[in-house]
This record gives structure tokens, sequence and C-alpha cells, in this order.
């Protein structure tokens, strides 16, 4: 009996030892437009693993997803959580960021269309190594709008959006400036994004608003603010996971429920307490924002979980993975 019992804790426990055995590769790409460069994380297994191309949100944010205003390893540790559950992973830093500067130098150059290419670039990539099985897009914020437009195209099994906007960005950002501005740059504001939303560009913008409408990145926003996130995510045909957590103070619920409204069949995870660098925090208050700069922080747990079920149920990760053991 005693036999018996070592050779099934032997059974249960082996793939969790080989789901943390990892592999950790850095990857290049050449898109023909620009050299490209990513992280792999690939479980240990003798057969081909779930892999999940991981797509930042906006502005400089990098593969890890961590921008010049801080760094909280939000994207690098939701690639290790993803390991622990048997699934490798892709990130990179986009054209323009990081080690991917050289394929963008100039901010005036970036569009949607080149983001949406290079996701498709890097899905044909990881289609190509035997190592890896079936492909999921995951992207997160303004990241999320990326993958549904490129799931079509992308021969994905699945797509994962993580606080993902529901709505137009245009009518996003109007909504955030509301109260943070003085009246006088509030209504010039309203007027910039009207006119960008007209895809027209202006040269004279007051210097208090050229962080967000300096004319280098108007291009870009011209491009943004033509794009329909309920209408990318409605045109999905794979499996979709829709994943918002309550305490994000930069996309709401109301988001995911918009886009749930325009996939019905779409799964809807709301994820309580998680705020939008997927860490669970109080509402309001010192650490919501502090936790936006606190690499050390763990991510949700339920996000995981989350992810692992919707693959499970969707027969990318078999139900007998790691995942199953630690649950």
């Amino acid at each position: 009996m005693r036999i018996l019992l070592i050779v099934l804790l032997m059974t249960l426990t082996t793939p969790l030892v080989q789901a943390r055995t990892l592999l950790n590769q850095t990857l290049t790409l050449d898109t023909g437009h620009g050299v490209l460069q990513g992280s792999l994380v690939l479980p240990k297994s003798t057969q081909p693993v779930p892999v999940a191309l991981l797509i930042a949100g906006s502005g400089p944010t990098d593969r890890d997803g961590n921008n010049p205003a801080g760094r909280n390893d939000s994207l690098k540790r939701l690639a290790q959580g993803l390991a622990k559950q048997g699934v490798a992973s892709l990130r990179y830093d986009k054209r323009g960021v990081g080690a991917s500067l050289s394929a963008a130098p100039q901010e005036r150059d970036l569009s949607v269309d080149a983001y949406v290419r290079d996701v498709l670039a890097w899905s044909a990539r990881l289609r190509e190594d035997r190592r890896l099985g079936k492909l999921i897009l995951i992207g997160h914020s303004e990241g999320a709008l990326i993958a549904s437009l490129a799931a079509p195209q992308s021969d994905a099994a699945a797509l994962i959006s993580i606080a993902g906007s529901g709505r137009p960005i245009g009518d996003v950002l109007r909504e955030q400036l509301q109260g943070r501005l003085p009246p006088a740059l509030l209504a010039t504001s309203h007027f910039l994004i009207d006119e960008l939303e007209a895809g027209r560009s202006h040269a004279d913008i007051p210097e208090p608003l050229q962080v967000l409408f300096r004319p280098s990145v108007q291009p870009y926003l011209i491009s943004l603010f033509a794009q329909d996130p309920a209408a990318a995510i409605a045109a999905v045909e794979v499996p979709t996971l829709i994943v918002q957590g309550t305490h994000d103070i930069q996309v709401g619920a109301r988001d995911a429920q918009a886009l749930k409204r325009a996939k019905p069949d779409a799964e809807l995870a709301l994820i309580e307490s998680m705020n939008h660098v997927l860490r669970i925090v109080p509402a309001t208050g010192h650490q919501q924002l502090a936790s936006y700069d606190a690499p050390q922080l763990p991510i949700a747990d339920a996000l995981l979980q989350g992810i692992t079920r919707f693959l499970e149920r969707n027969g990318i990760l078999p139900v007998s993975s790691p995942s199953a053991t630690g649950r």
C-alpha cells in the first residue's frame, strides 16, 4: 500500500514540477518594417503546450507591462503565472518601445494597423514552433482592442480581453478628462478629440495639452479613434473571455458589459477587487496608486484561475493539466 501511495504521489506531482521548470528565451522578429524583440516563457513538456501571445496596453508600455510612470511587472507576472498552469507565453516590446525602439523611432509612424500586423507576424512565428500548441491572444487595456482586431486573421484558438474598453477611445478620453481640466482646456480637448475623430490633425496645441495631443502622436490617435472595440470583438469567432477587475480606476465594469453585449457568446469574468495592473487593492486610496509601481505585489490569483478554467472548458488546456492538481 505504501508503494502504491508513493507511485500515486509521484504521478500527481510530476506534471506540477515540470510546469515549474521553465525555459526563458529571447526572440526577435523581423517584420519587414523593423525588428521586434520578445520574451518566450516555455514550461518543460514532452508535448506541445498552448501559447499565449501577450499584447501590452497603450503608450510606451513594454513587454513586462511597465512604462516610465511606474514599474509593476503585470505582464511579466502574468506570463509566470500562466507557465505554472502549463501555458507558454510570448510577450514583446511594441515597435517604438524598449528593445523594439528601432522599429519605429518616430512616434508619428505608429498606427493601430501596424500594431495589428505585428500581432499577426508574431502569431505566424509561434505557429511555426513545434514546441508550441494552440495559440491564445491575450490583450491588456488598449492591447485588448489590438488583440480583437487581429484575432480573425491570426488563427488563434481563443481570445482573452483584460481591462479592454467597450467604447470608442475618444469617448473614454472625454470621460477621463471631465473634471480634471479647467473649462477652457477641457473645451479645447473636446474640440481636438472631435477633430482627430474626423481624421484632422492640428499643429497648434496648448502647452498643457501637449502630453495628450502633441502633433507627433496625432497620427496614431487618428487611427485609434477610428476603432470601435465593441464592433471589433463582435467580429471574433473563436471562444472569448472578457476579464474586468471591479477596482479598476481606468476601465469599468460597464465597458466589459458592453463587450459582452457585442459578443453574447463570450464569457465574462468580473474579478473582485482587481485593479488595472491586475492587483488586489482597495478601490481608492494610497494602495491603489502605489500598486502601479510595486512589482513585488502578486497578481490576482482569481485572474489566473479564471483563465485556466476558460482554457480547460474550451479544450485548449487539458483538465489533467498542472492547474488541476493545484485546485
